[in-house]
């Protein structure tokens, strides 16, 4: 995973006596070669409306498929927990990441956990492509 040699990558696992869930991502400033797998579907104008160093791309969230489907909305809820976790460690006031557009599923379920589209609000993105970028504002 390419992820894991990027500056600031963070890993936060939960566990019981078993796995139950990650989250994984990285701190970002204001330019550098991590933005190129956003190109195209992010206006550069994101980067100036955050202070730098205060963007977090995440990864992936992992947890069991039941977090996926039931008490999403509330703040206990472990992906959510997580997300958050990881946000606050990094003192990132926003989080990024990219979904495919057709997976229609993933993006709901980010969307109960406070993720939103770039596009709503006032960040903006170019018009669609393959990928949809969704934000969360830290605290979410």
């Amino acid at each position: 995973m390419a992820d894991a040699r990027r500056p600031g990558f963070s890993l936060l696992i939960a566990e019981t006596t078993v796995l139950t869930g990650y989250a994984y991502g990285f701190p970002v400033g204001g330019a550098g070669p991590w933005w190129a797998g956003f190109d195209g579907y992010v206006r550069g104008s994101l980067l100036h409306r955050v202070a730098p160093g205060r963007l977090f791309v995440v990864s992936g969230i992992v947890v069991a498929s039941r977090v996926r489907r039931e008490y999403q909305d509330r703040a206990w809820n472990l992906a959510r927990r997580l997300q958050r976790r990881l946000l606050a460690d990094h003192g990132a006031a926003f989080g990024v990441t990219l979904v495919e557009a057709r997976d229609d599923g993933i993006v709901e379920t980010l969307r109960s956990w406070g993720w939103r589209s770039a596009a709503d609000g006032t960040l903006t993105a170019v018009p669609p492509g393959s990928c949809r970028v969704l934000v969360l504002t830290a605290g979410t």
